[in-house]
This record gives structure tokens, C-alpha cells and sequence, in this order.
């Protein structure tokens, strides 16, 4: 049974910075693709970053530069470091696993959210 548990939202000013955690189980860790997704209320669930296997990684253009996702093999977790955040990141995030193909087609395991709110 795959498990995806995420941790480590919040609510931070803005310019703050958050680190999303997703803990897997259940699952070859090592050779799954991680994705972080986010869904704001009222709106659909977007992309924010990938990571492949092998450590390739695409980012949402709304969050490059500012956001930086990571993978722990041994650990068998992923992170998504938030820096600089802005009201507009505010949102669900959704961890994301399976082959590269299904996390950026959205058909991969999901996680069940953790919610970052960024004051103004």
C-alpha cells in the first residue's frame, strides 16, 4: 500500500520560507518521480516541481527561482523548499509519485495535502 505523507505547512509572512516534506512508503522510492502539486480554493490543481529518479527536475514558471524540490533517497522523502513567498502561494500541496509520466500527467499516488497560507 503506498503511502505519501506530507509535513510542514504553515502560515508564514510573506518573504517567509516553508520546507514541505513528503515521507513515502509503499513504494521503490528510488526509481519513482516526485512531484509537488498545489491547489488554491476555487481553482485547479497546478504543477509546482517535479524530480525524476535521477534527479532531472522542472519547475512551474510561477516558482523558479524561488522554490528548489530535493529527494532523499536513503530517507525515502522528497522536499520542496519555499523561499520568498508570496500571497499568490498560498494553496493545498499535494505530494505526487510515480513514474515520470504519471506525476506530470497527474495519475500517480497522492498524498492527502498540507496547507500553506502566506499573509500580506
Amino acid at each position: 500500500q503506498v503511502q505519501l505523507v506530507e509535513s510542514g505547512g504553515g502560515l508564514v509572512q510573506t518573504g517567509g520560507s516553508l520546507r514541505l516534506s513528503c515521507a513515502a512508503s509503499g513504494i521503490t522510492f528510488s526509481v519513482a518521480a516526485i512531484g509537488w502539486f498545489r491547489q488554491a480554493p476555487g481553482q485547479q490543481r497546478e504543477l509546482v516541481a517535479v524530480i525524476g529518479n535521477r534527479g532531472s527536475t522542472i519547475y512551474a514558471d510561477s516558482v523558479k527561482a524561488r522554490f528548489t524540490i530535493s529527494r532523499d533517497n536513503a530517507e525515502k522523502s522528497a522536499h520542496l523548499q519555499m523561499n520568498s513567498l508570496k500571497p499568490e502561494d498560498t494553496a493545498v500541496y499535494y505530494c505526487a509519485a510515480g513514474s515520470w509520466t504519471e506525476v506530470v500527467g497527474r495519475r500517480g499516488f497522492w498524498g492527502q495535502g498540507t496547507q500553506v497560507t502566506v499573509s500580506s
